[in-house]
C-alpha cells in the first residue's frame, strides 16, 4: 500500500498555543479515516494544512504526484457569480481541464494516452451525471438558483455536492452530515462506501463514524493517535490507553512518595548511590505524567416547578404559503418525557417547535401551555454574539452571577464547567474556534432555565465529548425536553418519545427511541408488502377468470404491435418479480436497520409501484393471450 500524502514533524503555533506539536501522519492510499478530537484542538487547522490552503510553521506537508485533492471546509465559500449547478461543477474543475487538454491535442500525442488514462481512472466522463445525481440525493435546490438566494443549510449541501463530484484521490470532509436530513445522510454514507479513493473525515455524527471508516486518528496535544477500527474501537481502545496510563502514573507517584521520604531522611552513606538515586528522584518528578482530558460539566439550572399541564395540542395543523404542513396532530407533553422530533428538512420540524411556543400561529387546532411552563428555546441560529466582546462580557450581559435554583454562582465559575480556562475567558470572541463559539453560545442560553427546554439542531458542530455530556445532562434534566435532530445516536441516548415527520402530512408519535421507532416502521413496511402481495395474488386469479371468459367471445387476431408486445411480456414479468423479491429481500434481511432503516419509505414506495405494475403487466399478458388462443382455435 503505497502513501498519498505525509505530514512530517508539522508545528503549528497561535501564540504561545502549539496546535500542531511535531507532529507526523502518513496517509495510505485506500484509507477510510475517521478523524477526532476535542474542538479548538486542530483537527481544522489540519485539514487546510493537508489541503495547501495554510502552511506549517516548521515540518513538511509532501503529496503524491499529480494527487487529486478535493476538500468540503466547515467555512467553504461558494462562487457569488455562478448559479447552484455552475458551483457545483466547478468542484470537478480538475478532471474538466483534463477532458479540455485531451480534446484539444491529435490523438497519436503520447500526452493523449496519459491524459486519457488518468481521465478514466477519475470517471471523469460520466462526471455530468454525477453532478445531477448528487444534487438529486442531496436534495440541493434547483440547478439555477442564484447562490444569494440560498439558506445557510441549503449552501452547505451544494458545498458538499461541489466536494465530491470529482471522485478525487483523496477526500477530506470537515463535518459533511451537518444540515442534512437522514436520506441525505444515507446517500453520502453509502457514497463514502462505495468510494475508490482515499477519504479523511471530521464528525460528530457517531453511528457515521462506525458505519464509513476502518481507521481512527485522535488528535491529542498536538499529537497522533492511530486506532484500527471504527468509532466504537476507537473508544474502547482509547479507554484501554488511558486505563493503562493510569497504572503507569500510579506507580511513578508511588516511587516519587517513597524516594521523597527517603530523601527527608538526608542519608550520608554511600555517596555515589545517593547522588544516582537523587538524579533519579528529579529525574522522574521533572517527567510529565499523562495528560488527563477534562470534561465539560453542562450546567441546566435547576427548573421551576411544572403543574399539572405542561403543554398540550389538539387537532393541530398548520399550512404555509398554500402548502398544508401537517394537520391532525394530538399530543400531551408531560413532565419528565424527552421527545426527539425527526424527518427530513423541509416537512415543518421547526415550524412545529415555533406553534408550541407561541410564536407561530396554527391553522387549526389549539396549543394549551400550562401556567407554571416556561420555554427556554434555542433555535437553529443560536444567537448573535458581538465578536469584539470577550467570551466573559457576551456571557454576562453585565451581570456577575447566574441564577442557581435558589442560590447563584459567579459567571466565571459557570464558564469554566463549560471548559473555559482564566485566559480564555478574557478572548475576544472572534479569536474563538468553532467549537468554543458553540459552548459560549450554550452557556449563554441554558443559563436562562426553564423547565421545557426546546433544541432546534443542538448536536451541529459539538465535539464529541461535548455532545456525551449534554445527552447526560438532558437526561437528568427534571423538565419537559423536546429536541429537533438527525442525530441517530443523540436520539437513542436522550429521547423517551419520538415525533416522526415521514412527508405524509402527519406527525406520527412512537413510544421509545429512535431504533425502535425504525423497527416498528420497518415491522408496518413488511405487513404493507404482504398484503400487497395478497391483493397481487387475488388480481391475477381474476385476470385469469378473465382471460378465460373472452375465450367465448367472437376471436380476432393480434395485430403486428400486440404480437411483439406479447414476446416481450414475459421479459418484462420476470424484471418486475425479480425487482419485487429485491426489495422484499432487504425488509427482511438482518442488517436492513442498519444499512436502509431510513429508506423505509422510499423502498415501500418502490414496492408499491413494482407490485402495480406486475399487477397491470399480468392482466396485459392474460389479455393477449387470451386473444392469441382464441384466434388459433379451429
Amino acid at each position: 500500500m503505497s502513501t498519498i500524502l505525509n505530514a512530517t514533524e508539522v508545528t503549528v503555533r497561535y501564540g504561545e498555543r502549539a496546535i500542531l506539536d511535531a507532529a507526523t501522519l502518513a496517509i495510505d492510499e485506500g484509507q477510510r479515516l475517521g478523524l477526532v478530537g476535542r474542538n479548538g484542538c486542530g483537527k481544522t487547522t489540519f485539514l487546510r494544512l493537508l489541503a495547501g490552503l495554510q502552511s506549517p510553521d516548521s515540518g513538511t506537508i509532501s503529496r503524491r504526484r499529480e494527487l487529486a485533492v478535493s476538500y468540503l471546509a466547515q467555512d467553504f465559500m461558494l462562487d457569488p457569480t455562478q448559479d447552484v449547478r455552475g458551483n457545483v461543477r466547478a468542484g470537478a474543475k480538475y478532471v474538466l481541464d483534463l477532458i479540455a487538454e485531451f480534446e484539444s491535442l491529435p490523438h497519436d500525442s503520447k500526452r493523449h494516452e496519459e491524459l486519457e488514462h488518468r481521465i478514466q481512472t477519475l470517471e471523469g466522463w460520466t462526471v455530468d451525471q454525477r453532478i445531477e445525481t448528487a444534487l438529486s440525493h442531496l436534495n440541493c435546490p434547483p440547478g439555477d438558483r442564484e447562490i444569494a438566494t440560498l439558506s445557510g443549510g441549503e449552501k452547505r449541501r451544494v458545498a458538499l455536492a461541489r466536494a465530491i463530484v470529482s471522485r478525487p484521490d483523496f477526500l477530506m470532509l470537515d463535518e459533511p452530515t451537518n444540515h442534512l436530513d437522514p436520506e441525505s445522510i444515507e446517500w453520502v454514507a453509502e457514497f463514502l462506501e462505495n468510494f475508490g479513493g482515499t477519504f479523511l473525515v471530521v464528525t460528530h455524527d457517531r453511528y457515521f463514524l462506525d458505519r464509513v471508516v476502518t481507521r481512527m486518528v485522535e488528535l491529542c496535544d498536538g499529537k497522533f493517535w492511530w486506532h484500527d477500527g471504527n468509532y466504537t474501537d476507537y473508544l474502547l481502545d482509547k479507554a484501554e490507553r488511558q486505563e493503562a496510563d493510569a497504572v503507569i502514573e500510579h506507580k511513578r507517584q508511588m516511587f516519587l512518595k517513597k524516594e521523597l521520604e527517603w530523601v527527608r531522611t538526608g542519608p550520608r552513606a554511600q555517596r555515589s548511590k545517593q547522588k544516582n538515586r537523587f538524579e533519579r528522584y528529579y529525574e522522574e518528578a521533572a517527567r510529565e505524567g499523562p495528560t488527563v482530558e477534562e470534561d465539560m460539566e453542562l450546567v441546566i439550572p435547576p427548573p421551576p416547578q411544572l403543574g399539572n399541564r405542561t403543554v398540550e395540542v389538539n387537532n393541530l395543523g398548520i399550512e404555509l404559503g398554500g402548502r398544508k404542513l401537517f394537520s391532525g396532530f394530538n399530543f400531551t407533553f408531560e413532565n419528565g418525557k424527552r421527545v426527539g422530533v425527526c424527518g427530513r428538512n423541509g416537512l415543518g420540524k421547526t415550524t412545529l417547535l415555533k406553534i408550541i411556543i407561541g410564536r407561530l400561529a396554527p391553522t387549526e387546532g389549539t396549543v394549551k401551555t400550562g401556567q407554571l411552563t416556561m420555554f427556554n428555546y434555542v433555535d437553529q441560529s443560536r444567537l448573535q454574539m458581538n465578536d469584539e466582546r470577550t467570551v466573559l462580557e457576551e456571557a454576562s450581559d453585565g451581570t456577575e452571577f447566574v441564577l442557581w435554583g435558589e442560590s447563584r454562582i459567579s459567571v466565571r465559575s459557570y464558564l469554566k464547567r463549560f471548559l473555559f480556562a482564566d485566559e480564555r475567558i478574557t478572548t475576544q470572541v472572534k479569536k474563538l474556534s468553532g467549537g468554543e463559539r458553540s459552548r459560549l453560545l450554550l452557556a449563554k442560553i441554558l443559563k436562562c432555565g426553564g423547565n421545557f427546554l426546546i433544541l432546534d439542531e443542538p448536536t451541529n458542530d459539538l465535539d464529541l465529548p461535548t455532545l456525551r455530556v449534554l445527552e447526560e445532562a438532558l437526561i437528568a434534566f427534571p423538565g419537559v425536553v423536546c429536541v429537533v435532530s438527525h442525530d441517530r445516536y443523540f436520539l437513542n441516548r436522550v429521547c423517551t418519545d419520538i415525533l416522526a415527520f415521514e412527508g405524509d402530512g402527519k406527525i406520527h408519535h412512537s413510544v421509545g427511541d429512535y431504533d425502535y421507532y425504525l423497527e416498528k416502521k420497518q415491522r408496518a413496511a413488511v405487513a404493507a408488502s404482504r398484503q400487497s402481495a395478497a391483493i397481487l395474488a387475488v388480481n391475477k386469479s381474476a385476470a385469469l377468470s378473465r382471460a378465460a371468459a373472452t375465450k367465448t367471445a367472437k376471436p380476432r387476431k393480434l395485430s403486428f404491435k400486440e404480437q411483439r408486445e406479447l414476446e416481450g411480456m414475459e421479459a418484462q414479468i420476470l424484471a418486475v418479480e425479480e425487482e419485487i423479491a429485491r426489495i422484499e429481500a432487504l425488509f427482511v434481511s438482518p442488517d436492513f436497520h442498519r444499512t436502509h432503516a431510513t429508506q423505509t419509505n422510499q423502498l415501500t414506495a418502490q414496492l408499491a409501484a413494482a407490485k402495480e405494475q406486475a399487477m397491470q403487466l399480468y392482466a396485459r399478458w392474460e389479455e393477449l393471450e387470451a386473444i392469441k388462443t382464441a384466434a388459433e382455435k379451429p
